[in-house]
């Protein structure tokens, strides 16, 4: 039985090709190749390119990461490892107003739904904004919008940041928002003698967050989230109400980057009071030191310490060996300095003892003008 002679030579020629045929096939393929990794590397290239500071500063992963999932992930779109890249790389410039004088900020508050004005945005792109399933040009109601940006066919969210609908102060009613007691502000209308406020800092808010178990975890900024700041009373009704002032979030964060400056590790900080209702603050809890138009009612003070041990209280900061005003007096020197470098966040800076319930913690404003003071408790 004779068997047909095994062909030598490449497994194009079994298919018949000419020596010739196979010779621009190996051309070809050598330009597609050559094509492929020029792309790549061009698109690393460019991502590099980008500010590695500003990205990390507002969170945003490192370009050549997002390739390189991108490579690796087999259902990622065709090409959208260039898409992403591209974005990753504007997203730091195109809100960076939005993002405070810290560049820290991660929401931008409304009281009156509105879309926000990028800084800068790549050709052809598109801002839009989601809430669950519905997408929209602008924000149309009370709640937290995420941000869209659309180039070409390719959309996807900006990374960590949200636009945060308020509802209106006249929403109240006798006092309430829905079953949320929040009681009444000393400037509403019928407040009379001692207790009515100034105009102007001690107005009523123009309005108030809506928080919910879902959105209680958006980050506001880089260290601080929405739950943060709740008023610490009424933990069975949802949803919950919450004045809170961009400004003092921004001030906080500038805080927290001096600290980080001189060598301190603040990625324990702690809110131990942020907004007061009206109600809680006359009432609620230890009122001992607590003043009647205290800032926390008006969503731009913060008692606040660090905590990066875990165990409940402020850290040794001072390294002295021992928990105690001194430490909150460390936080206060920062604060000195950010008011220094930034006029516009002038406000109060309290020290305070421990006491039961609490160790030593700082109080934190922008009030519009300097307060300096210590105390044992309040804030």
């Amino acid at each position: 039985m004779l068997l047909p002679e095994r062909r030598r030579g490449r497994w194009w020629s079994r298919s018949g090709l000419s020596a010739r045929a196979e010779h621009l096939l190996d051309g070809l393929a050598g330009f597609v190749v050559l094509a492929l990794a020029s792309g790549w590397l061009w698109s690393f290239n460019a991502a590099r390119s980008a500010p590695r500071s500003a990205l990390a500063s507002v969170g945003l992963p490192s370009p050549v990461t997002t390739i390189a999932h991108a490579l690796t992930e087999p259902r990622a779109p065709t090409t959208a490892y260039l898409t992403g890249a591209a974005l990753d790389a504007v997203t730091a410039r195109m809100l960076a107003s939005s993002r405070g004088v810290s560049g820290k900020l991660r929401a931008s508050f409304q009281t009156q739904p509105a879309p926000i004005t990028p800084d800068s945005l790549p050709p052809g792109g598109s801002l839009s904004y989601a809430r669950g399933s519905e997408v929209a040009s602008q924000p149309k109601g009370v709640g937290i919008w995420r941000v869209l940006l659309t180039i070409g066919n390719a959309m996807r969210p900006v990374s960590s940041f949200n636009v945060i609908a308020e509802l209106p102060f006249n929403a109240k009613k006798n006092g309430r928002i829905g079953l949320y007691y929040i009681g009444n502000w000393p400037n509403e209308r019928g407040a009379t003698g001692p207790s009515k406020a100034p105009n102007g800092a001690y107005g009523n808010p123009a309005g108030f967050i809506e928080v919910t178990p879902e959105n209680a975890d958006t980050p506001v900024s880089e260290h601080f989230k929405l739950r943060d700041f709740l008023t610490h009373d009424q933990p069975n009704v949802w949803p919950k109400y919450l004045v809170l002032r961009p400004q003092l979030v921004d001030k906080l964060e500038l805080v927290l980057s001096d600290l980080e400056a001189h060598g301190f590790d603040v990625h324990g900080v702690k809110v131990m009071s942020g907004f007061r209702t009206p109600q809680y603050n006359a009432t609620g809890g230890n009122t001992g030191g607590r003043a009647n138009l205290s800032r926390h009612m008006y969503g731009d003070a913060s008692d606040i310490y660090i905590d990066n041990d875990g165990n409940g209280q402020m850290d040794d900061l001072n390294h002295d060996g021992r928990i105690s005003i001194d430490d909150a007096r460390v936080i206060a020197q920062a604060v000195d300095r950010v008011e220094a470098a930034h006029p516009e966040m002038v406000g109060g800076a309290g020290v305070y003892t421990a006491a039961p319930g609490h160790g030593p913690f700082i109080h934190i404003d922008t009030r519009g003008y300097r307060a300096r003071w210590s105390g044992t408790s309040g804030g």
